[in-house]
């Protein structure tokens, strides 16, 4: 798709308005975005992610109880005078490295729970009619480049929609959309169907799409149909699904490790695997693991 090399993608839309349930007590008053994984709240990695691979406009489809995750994003000059007066400079730096610059924002309330679809149409009005990115902060994906970064690089190529993908377990197929997979050129997997949560006797594969997608705007138009789908929500794959032959739709096998943040389990395996690949950290904790462990 050639004209798709003329395009950029500019806006991510972050769905942030989940209450967490998963992760009950800790998020009972705070945003399941802003539990921390090592020094940095969920949120910081998926923007992080997302600034790397040239977004320069962030759409948060938050709900009440979430202002935590504007303020993460916000100036703080008290606390960066403070730093500054202390002396603090790795600290100040790493503060600043948060911000975000003005008007790059935009948060959306999702006043129901309405699920994943409803979520990325209330974003509808900033996207507008332009490709889209949109991330999910329960998903945190490590390596470098980063899983967006990969996917920008391979829509460049082949336009269109494209959702990052990777094989799980048969039998948790009833926990993720799962592509029914046509002909594979390297990384990239042509998608010939969308299931939501199929049971693992009726999935079509066991490749599944995981928190990282590139669409077209006119996936907007088929969630403000607002047909209901698994689980009695609006569900994104559904959409997705009606692209499939009226639009080029590609899966990419990206190059990575998902960790699922939305769980007590996910979050303290990403938090162990980040930490040992921190040369300030890791020392400490293999010493540690090794007189524990053995």
């Amino acid at each position: 798709m050639a004209s798709a090399g003329k395009r950029r993608i500019e806006v991510a839309v972050l769905p942030v308005a989940g209450l967490g349930t998963r992760m009950l007590p800790a998020t009972k008053a705070v945003p399941k975005e802003m539990l921390p994984v090592l020094d940095r709240p969920l949120i910081q990695y998926a923007i992080d992610e997302a600034r790397e691979a040239g977004i320069s406009e962030f759409v948060l489809v938050t709900a009440r109880g979430k202002d935590a995750i504007e303020d993460h994003l916000d100036f703080l000059p008290e606390l960066e005078r403070s730093l500054e007066a202390r002396g603090k400079a790795r600290e100040l730096a790493e503060v600043r490295a948060t911000r975000l610059p003005p008007g790059s924002v935009v948060s959306i309330r999702q006043q129901e729970p309405l699920g994943l679809g409803h979520a990325v149409w209330c974003a509808r009005h900033v996207v507008g009619r332009r490709p889209f990115a949109v991330l999910l902060p329960d998903d945190l994906v490590a390596g470098s480049p980063g899983c967006l970064s990969q996917m920008v690089a391979a829509w460049a190529e082949v336009g269109g929609n494209l959702v990052a993908v990777e094989h799980v377990p048969r039998a948790r197929t009833a926990s993720y959309g799962i592509v029914a997979p046509g002909a594979a050129r390297g990384a990239l997997i042509e998608v010939l169907g969308l299931v939501e949560k199929p049971a693992p006797e009726e999935a079509p594969s066991t490749l599944a799409v995981i928190g990282r997608y590139i669409l077209q705007p006119e996936v907007m138009d088929a969630l403000g149909e607002h047909r209901r789908g698994a689980g009695g929500e609006i569900q994104l794959t559904d959409a997705m699904a009606e692209m499939i032959g009226r639009q080029p739709f590609h899966g990419l096998a990206f190059t990575g490790t998902r960790h699922d943040c939305g769980s007590v389990v996910g979050t303290t395996i990403a938090t162990i695997a980040l930490a040992l690949a921190r040369t300030d950290i890791a020392p400490a904790l293999r010493a540690w693991l090794a007189e524990h462990l053995a």
